[in-house]
């Protein structure tokens, strides 16, 4: 990955579980797993817990649904480790409902979601009425979420699907619904502020960390960054798929240490992904069927 402290920085609890698992699967780890469980206390234990929820808890959209949507989203940020991951969960869940290859396979109300969500992508500002329950669109609004950040953190990053890992890898995140082991997480301040949204936000935008939460919630914002972080920031939120080596080098040649650079970069994604999280909701409340 573009950052050696997703690779190697991890503490020991997690160097252990990537040992052992390996020695399983006969595979390392993936990217998005050492990414999660860096630092798991900053972003990744309540964007994990609202993950477990919206992908595998009771839901209007059945588990090889939500894994579509997921799909969708992979392909409206181009990130090519995410699509396939996510089709190839939908082929494990799906037991013939729905075809990854062949939208079409989708019930009509999928199709109507998905076009929902790729709208609030292009324009968050102008959500069209959907004509589904408002709790189905609540639902699956949730999980546009956590794409919305897991994508642009993978693209960013540089995850790459290595030998054996899309067949390893994903099975494990269907078997185990998205959790992880609880000492995995462990650590760090447990203050809840609401449910999982709410305490992601306050995570990575409010909580000490590295970096100053002003800078985080500027990034997240997308007002008043800092010239040295502004094209970089710009580029995660709006088409992070064009971010390269020489972005994160760049960075790096001008004194910010590679955590500091992964904070700013996790607030861009987690900020974007809510702007869009929070016009579907306005417009559910103000479009949408109860």
């Amino acid at each position: 990955m573009r950052l050696a402290i997703l690779d190697h920085g991890h503490r020991r609890r997690a160097k252990a579980f990537f040992t052992l698992t390996s020695l399983r699967s006969h595979v390392d780890s993936p990217d998005i797993v050492k990414t999660l469980l860096y630092r798991p206390d900053f972003f990744a234990r309540p964007l994990l817990e609202l993950t477990a929820d919206a992908m595998r808890g009771p839901s209007y959209w059945t588990a090889a649904e939500r894994e579509f949507l997921a799909m969708s989203t992979a392909q409206w940020h181009e990130c090519p480790f995410c699509f396939d991951t996510h089709a190839e969960i939908v082929r494990i869940a799906a037991h013939g409902e729905i075809d990854p290859d062949d939208a079409g396979s989708a019930r009509p109300e999928v199709r109507r979601i998905r076009e929902f969500l790729d709208a609030l992508n292009r324009d968050p500002g102008h959500a069209e009425a959907v004509n589904l329950p408002g709790q189905a669109v609540r639902e699956a609004l949730r999980v546009q979420l956590v794409w919305n950040v897991v994508n642009r953190l993978a693209n960013a990053f540089g995850f790459v699907l290595r030998d054996g890992q899309l067949h390893s890898g994903t099975r494990a995140l269907h078997r185990f619904g998205y959790r992880f082991p609880g000492f995995l997480l462990a650590g760090g301040d447990r203050t809840k502020h609401g449910d999982a949204v709410a305490d992601l936000r306050h995570a990575v935008l409010e909580a000490p960390a590295t970096t100053d939460p002003a800078l985080r919630r500027a990034a997240a914002n997308g007002t008043a960054v800092p010239e040295l972080w502004r094209t970089f920031v710009e580029t995660v939120r709006d088409a992070s798929y064009k971010v390269t080596d020489e972005d994160i080098a760049r960075l790096k040649a001008a004194g910010q240490t590679e955590d500091q650079i992964f904070e700013v970069t996790v607030a861009t994604a987690v900020g974007a992904a809510l702007r869009v999280f929070d016009a579907g909701q306005e417009a559910v409340r103000d479009k949408t069927p109860s």
